[in-house]
């Protein structure tokens, strides 16, 4: 099971995704997988997520897959017992904090305030998810956290697209972005597996460059 840490560093950014269909799962992360996004964030916001994490376990060579929008002790047993790599909430309780010390699957968990920040870190969680990364501050809100909370290494969520994602991996306390314009309703729609797969490849061309 990779850290945290090492999921973050894989590629610059993760996709989030809202899976509708489940005909479309296995093709979609097919296709980022092919364009060099191999972390996959499968949020559970929809009545096929859990079926669509297994088919994509099951059938996508080189997919790390992870379960997103996960709230509570029980959506965490659940993942974990389906083999996810990770998972990522949106915020924290401590219920939920509780429940991932005793599991093996690593979680992601979010802040949008520097006091959330503060008690994730006291708990141990130095790697964290900025969510919602624009509408909580964005860019000026990690520059003004980075020195006080300089231990912190953040996955910013929400808002982000293509234009803005270089501008956020420039950033010394940000290891990756994640994000849904990798995979556009549209395109899943009409199955135009080759458009997202050059999205993806675009999007990690940009954090190259960002990193450079």
């Amino acid at each position: 099971m990779l850290t945290t840490d090492a999921l973050m560093r894989r590629a610059p950014v993760i996709p989030v995704i809202v899976i509708d269909d489940l005909t479309t799962a296995v093709p979609l992360a097919k296709a980022l997988v092919a364009g060099g996004l191999d972390v996959l964030e499968i949020t559970l916001r929809t009545a096929v997520a859990l079926d669509s994490i297994r088919a994509i376990i099951a059938e996508v060579e080189g997919a790390i897959v992870g379960a997103g929008t996960v709230r509570d002790p029980e959506q965490l047993a659940a993942v974990t017992k389906l083999g996810c790599a990770f998972a990522v909430s949106p915020g924290f309780t401590p219920k939920l904090l509780d429940a991932a010390d005793d599991s093996p699957c690593p979680l992601l968990p979010g802040a949008a305030t520097a006091t959330e920040m503060m008690q994730l870190a006291e708990r141990g969680y130095d790697r964290q998810k900025f969510f919602p990364a624009v509408p909580a501050g964005g860019l000026d809100y990690l520059k003004a956290v980075a020195s006080p909370l300089a231990e912190i290494r953040f996955c910013p969520t929400g808002g982000i697209d293509a234009a803005s994602a270089a501008a956020f991996l420039a950033l010394g306390n940000v290891l990756c972005v994640g994000g849904s314009w990798v995979a556009p309703k549209a395109a899943v729609a009409a199955g135009d597996w080759a458009a997202i797969t050059s999205l993806a490849a675009a999007a990690v061309r940009s954090g190259r460059h960002a990193g450079s």
